[in-house]
């Protein structure tokens, strides 16, 4: 099979390359599926380009990136309800802890890692349904129920959190979104009541205002580091803050007495370590969304395999309107 490989750090056009593996078998409790299209993440490139913390060299000799993905299954090992040949799944944690991910024509895993997908949603959005869809599920609904509650969102135009946007409108959510102003129409579009410039130096008092004075029941946050602060400024005591990232900041320094007195529960979110109940509810929300009509999920581009090194580049970049996928066809 044809897949792409790296076997040391550095940049993707450098290190990242096609070469023709063996194509795998499926062991007892696993699937082997005919990878459709595989889904890059800025996970995937901070790996690939060794940026990690303290990470000085790769996991395994030998690692074919990424763990989203979609496609169609087409073997069982023992153990494996054989009905599941020619279902259509996607794909979880394709790459965590494992030298082999999805960017290549082939992957075997655990059965449970590659979960059906609903007949309307198309390999395209599955590809997207593991880091991205998971994680603004979790942290939506990671708290419970969110109808009739006001969510402040940030980093609304990003992956995660349009995704989260949505989600938090289908389920009955206000929602406050900020983010860049080019990308104001598309979190309006997205189902946000209220969206606002997240440089703006009165963000607080904006946010307070948009929501008629009142605290913000629950916050999802892409830049803890940065705007912590700010958050707890803005919540209602007991309150929850959904974390995901903290790019821009990952050493902060943060003031304890506003989280404290605000007995606020701050929830960190990194999806390769999902609960099982936690993953289940997170798939069932994300179909219902997607076969409701309740969440699109955008795919910017779809590059050939030849190109996986430009697609990687394309995360790095950033300023992205959707997802950017590999494609095996």
């Amino acid at each position: 099979m044809k897949a792409a490989v790296y076997r040391a750090f550095g940049a993707a056009r450098d290190v990242l390359k096609i070469e023709e593996l063996a194509q795998p078998a499926p062991a007892a409790g696993e699937v082997l599926v005919r990878v459709a299209f595989s889904g890059a993440n800025p996970s995937d490139v901070k790996a690939r380009a060794g940026t990690r913390p303290g990470v000085t060299k790769p996991a395994f000799p030998e690692i074919i990136p990424h763990s989203d993905g979609a496609g169609v299954i087409e073997a069982v090992g023992e153990g494996v309800d054989p009905t599941r040949v020619g279902a259509r799944v996607w794909i979880w944690n394709g790459q965590w802890q494992r030298p082999f991910g999805t960017c290549a024509e082939y992957i075997a895993l655990p059965s449970e890692q590659a979960v059906t997908l609903p007949d309307a949603v198309t390999l395209e959005t599955g590809a997207v349904l593991g880091i991205p869809g998971l994680t603004a599920a979790q942290a939506v609904f990671g708290g419970g129920d969110v109808v009739g509650k006001t969510l402040l969102i940030s980093g609304g135009g990003g992956t995660v959190g349009f995704l989260a946007v949505q989600l938090a409108h289908w389920a009955g959510a206000k929602v406050i979104a900020t983010g860049s102003p080019r990308d104001f129409d598309r979190i309006h579009s997205a189902g946000a009541d209220v969206v606002l410039d997240y440089r703006s130096e009165t963000l607080a008092a904006d946010i307070l205002a948009a929501n008629g004075g009142d605290f913000v029941d629950m916050a999802i946050e892409v830049e803890f580091g940065l705007n912590i602060g700010m958050v707890a400024e803005v919540m209602r005591p007991n309150g929850r803050v959904a974390i995901y990232g903290s790019g821009l900041n990952m050493v902060p320094t943060i003031a304890f007495g506003p989280i404290l007195f605000k007995a606020l529960t701050l929830d960190v979110i990194l999806i390769y370590l999902q609960e099982a109940a936690d993953r289940q509810m997170c798939i069932d929300k994300l179909h219902a969304a997607l076969c409701e009509g309740g969440l699109v999920i955008p795919v910017q581009e779809a590059l050939p395999l030849d190109q996986a090194a430009r697609v990687q580049e394309m995360v790095e970049e950033g300023g992205r309107a959707g997802a950017v996928l590999v494609s095996m066809s």
